[in-house]
């Protein structure tokens, strides 16, 4: 397994990377003073409160509190794990990540633990494909492949496999393994007998379709019965590396053959998308035989500007279409398009493609309805206008819907729709519609001057740097002063940007207090009044000391048990603190 991923280099990388071309690239910014800015990709809003500081490295947002650096972004924005995320911009930047030889690991930059799942489920594809080619029954999975109009090419490029008849075949390769057997059981591979029994392969006699995730690492599996049993279609569990809500099998493949689609198909089935590549729709991707979800759908309309959700045309395809669009409606924004096509009954792409081909299946594609005429034809359907009563329960059932859109051009063309429809005001129904939301504010006040002095140096790090040691703060005992003291040692021998001081705890018990800090209003309208504020609260914490210290030695003057030497400390104790409030004031 690979080693620890050094500081030094996370520190390298967050330096080489600039976080307003990163968010930019996948978040229109728009430069507001010395910040850009943007409505939070992260939370529905109406008006810009996401907030990206290029001095400091960091993102925040004031209305749902999202905030990090930019490996948070990439984490969050691109649903990745913290490694995974490190790779990711390295590749971008052109960096080679280093790893650190021996066993010992930080809690935040190890390597991930799942290595071996992933090398297992690699070797498990490997297995089922090989079993395609050698296999003694594998001619009759090979005709059902070419029934299927399927040929060698597509097979190899979806790395389509056959996993033969019998309750150990995956199982035997690794009987002397136990820790392989544990792990195939953990990916959902085997299923191990309750009571303790000896586990078996959960998939046999099937034509298996890997899954793959954004890196193109095998994740799961989908096994197509090749005769007449049950289930049609079985997929893997739920596991440690693989939320079926968060993959799109195909997707991979799809960004493989075009880095940018233009448009995306969701169909339902792994041989639909297999069937509709063969005949040269290579931009299909299927939802894992659930309704679509909120990630999947965030994860299509970052890849690409048209989505065209495909379901049959009866009432179970129709009432998935409305799920689809209630998922989408939170996350659509200026100039994507969300259509949704319906396929002739008993007919499914990949069967309607065999009969019509290529040319006669896209037509069907370019003629998919918009979302603006799916949602009102399906809703005037249930709405009488002739009536006012009709009308209302129109404006009732629809003006929720379209409020769920983030604010644009194609919420109010679709408020407008609803207007000429009614004959109403779109924007008084908005207005009496929409419950005021009011977004939590940040800490307000100045805080104690440890808190303050926090605040100060975690928004600007470069107070710290070369600053001289204050030796005095480890004599202290005050609420979190010890945080203080690191943060000190940490921004003294190098410049770091906020994105990077943040980074240094990141997996620690300390985060989440440093996390809500980054909110606050320091209300300090003068930016060069930022240092003479942080010195101030070390006068203060200095003053602390002597205050505590003086004390301390007047007490033993009182009882008599002062030495000579303690009484000369006694009396520099005095001529400090005077200094030190002179200078106080002189800042007040």
């Amino acid at each position: 397994m690979a080693g620890r991923i050094p500081r030094d280099f996370i520190d390298q990388l967050l330096a080489r990377v600039d976080i307003v071309d990163l968010i930019d690239a996948r978040v229109k910014l728009k430069k507001s003073g010395k910040n850009h800015s943007a409505c939070c990709p992260f939370h529905n809003e109406k008006s810009p409160s996401f907030t990206v500081s290029q001095d400091k490295q960091f993102y925040h947002c004031f209305g749902c509190g999202a905030h990090g650096n930019a490996l948070d972004f990439v984490m969050e924005y691109d649903r990745l794990e913290f490694v995974d995320a490190i790779e990711d911009l390295a590749a971008m930047m052109g960096m080679e990540i280093p790893r650190e030889q021996g066993s010992h690991r930080s809690n935040a930059a190890q390597a991930p633990k799942l290595t071996s799942h992933y090398e297992l489920m690699d070797w498990a594809a490997k297995f089922f494909q090989l079993q395609l080619r050698k296999h003694p029954s594998r001619q009759a999975v090979i005709d059902y492949i070419k029934q299927r109009g399927l040929d060698g090419d597509t097979v190899k490029r979806f790395g389509i496999g056959f996993a033969p008849d019998g309750w150990d075949n995956l199982q035997s390769q690794h009987k002397h393994n136990p820790s392989g057997l544990a792990t195939l059981t953990e990916c959902g591979m085997l299923i191990a007998k309750e009571g303790g029994g000896r586990s078996y392969d959960r998939f046999r006699d099937r034509l298996m379709f890997p899954i793959r995730d954004r890196r193109g690492r095998v994740v799961a599996f989908g096994g197509r019965v090749l005769g007449d049993g049950t289930p049609k279609y079985l997929n893997s569990p739920e596991t440690p590396i693989f939320h079926k809500g968060r993959e799109l099998y195909g997707l991979y493949e799809l960004k493989q053959h075009q880095r940018n689609p233009q448009r995306i198909l969701v169909v339902e089935g792994y041989m639909d998308v297999v069937a509709l590549a063969q005949h040269g729709i290579p931009y299909a991707v299927a939802s894992l035989g659930t309704s679509t979800t909120s990630d999947q759908m965030q994860l299509l309309l970052r890849t690409s500007s048209q989505i065209i959700c495909c379901y049959d045309g009866d009432n179970a395809g129709r009432e998935a279409a409305w799920r689809a669009m209630e998922t989408a409606l939170p996350h659509l924004r200026d100039g994507v398009q969300l259509k949704f096509m319906f396929l002739p009954d008993g007919e499914d792409p990949d069967s309607l493609v065999r009969q019509q081909g290529q040319q006669a299946f896209e037509a069907l594609v370019d003629d998919a309805t918009p979302l603006s005429d799916y949602l009102f034809t399906t809703m005037l359907k249930q709405a009488d206008l002739s009536s006012q009563e009709g009308k209302s329960k129109l404006a009732t059932n629809m003006v929720p819907l379209l409020n769920q859109i983030p604010e644009g051009l194609l919420k109010e063309s679709l408020f407008s729709q609803l207007e000429r429809s009614l004959g109403w005001g779109a924007r008084s129904l908005r207005t009496q519609s929409t419950p005021a939301v009011s977004q939590p504010k940040g800490v307000q006040g100045r805080g104690t001057p440890v808190r303050r002095a926090i605040a100060l140096l975690q928004q600007h790090p470069q107070l710290g740097y070369q600053l001289p040691a204050q030796e005095e703060l480890a004599h202290l005992e005050l609420a979190g002063l010890p945080l203080l003291r690191e943060m000190l040692e940490l921004c003294r021998p190098e410049p770091l940007t906020t994105g990077q001081l943040m980074e240094r705890f990141r997996g620690r018990p300390e985060y989440g207090a440093l996390s809500k800090l980054l909110g606050w209003k320091l209300e300090i309208e003068d930016e060069s009044l930022f240092e003479q504020e942080f010195t101030d609260c070390l006068l203060w914490l200095n003053q602390r000391f002597f205050e505590q210290m003086s004390e301390q030695l007047q007490r033993k003057a009182r009882d008599g048990s002062i030495t000579t030497e303690e009484l000369r400390q006694l009396q520099e104790m005095n001529l400090l603190l005077q200094g030190l409030k002179g200078s106080r004031k002189a800042s007040d």
